[in-house]
């Protein structure tokens, strides 16, 4: 089996499992607390806020520009997530690896869970990885952030405290050649009743066009945070999207940050 070397070339034939760690002493953690006491009943997570790839894995067999991209990370999400948890005093879970090397949003059955083309760009550290490779991902990356994130739900729970779970994304504006119409979107499964408030709330500017289960829909086989820890624990759960070309600058993020505030403790007055 081969990995991918810092040089950015491939070797072989010792492999990341042989090795037993994924990250140094001195890299990261897999995962970030941000405002832990936040007092707000909305638990923030940001599954793909870094496109930082664990050292061992060196640049994964692809260039900077594409490491740069959205199939590594979703551009502008933390930034807009950390001003959120600053304005709703919300806590924010944030992962601190690419979503290239493990995403944790998927299940770990979905081939996109480790992908090995990702939308259409092949991804030569993920090619033909054994079985052991894979789970050394899912124990080192995937499972730190879902435990930490599921601790804090079951202590939310047993405090009876009323809890809204959402994630941060952004989108392209293009996908597979094709623009999108949308500037944001409410991806939901069973909280509808938040998702529609959420959705009134981004279309009282008619201006505005809001994707409603667009540019994705929840599904099982396909999403990890909301069908796990909010639909699987009967938690009302969304996932935001915002187009990535309107969050990647600071003015970007005050201004849809403001915008989704509002949203966000209209939504909280309207649902029980």
């Amino acid at each position: 089996m081969s990995i991918v070397l810092a040089t950015g070339t491939i070797a072989s034939p010792q492999s990341t499992a042989s090795r037993q760690h994924l990250l140094a002493i001195d890299e990261p953690p897999p995962y970030s607390v941000i405002n832990p006491d936040g007092t707000s009943p909305i638990l923030l997570l940001c599954e793909h806020a870094s496109n930082r790839i664990p050292r061992v894995l060196g640049d994964i067999g692809l260039p900077e520009h594409e490491r740069q991209r959205h199939i590594a990370w979703d551009i502008g999400a933390s930034a807009l997530a950390q001003h959120l948890s600053r304005s709703l005093d919300a806590p924010l879970f944030l992962t601190n690896y690419s979503r290239l090397v493990v995403d944790c949003n998927r299940p770990f059955a979905a081939p996109s869970c480790i992908p090995e083309v990702s939308e259409t760009t092949k991804v030569p550290g993920n090619q033909g990885l054994c079985e052991e490779e894979r789970a050394l991902r899912i124990e080192t990356l995937f499972k730190p952030f879902a435990d930490a994130v599921s601790r804090r739900l079951d202590i939310l729970q047993r405090s009876g405290r009323r809890t809204f779970v959402v994630g941060i994304h952004s989108f392209t504006p293009v996908y597979f050649g094709k623009r999108r119409p949308w500037e944001a979107g409410v991806l939901y499964a069973g909280a509808t009743e938040f998702a529609r408030s959420l959705l009134a709330g981004l279309r009282e500017d008619s201006r505005l066009p809001v994707g409603d289960n667009e540019p994705y829909n929840i599904h099982p086989d396909e999403d990890y945070t909301v069908p796990v820890h909010a639909d699987g624990r009967g938690l009302p759960g969304v996932l935001i999207e915002v187009r990535q070309d309107l969050i990647n600058t600071l003015d970007g993020v005050a201004a849809w940050g403001e915008r989704l505030e509002r949203c966000f403790r209209r939504a909280l007055r309207e649902c029980p």
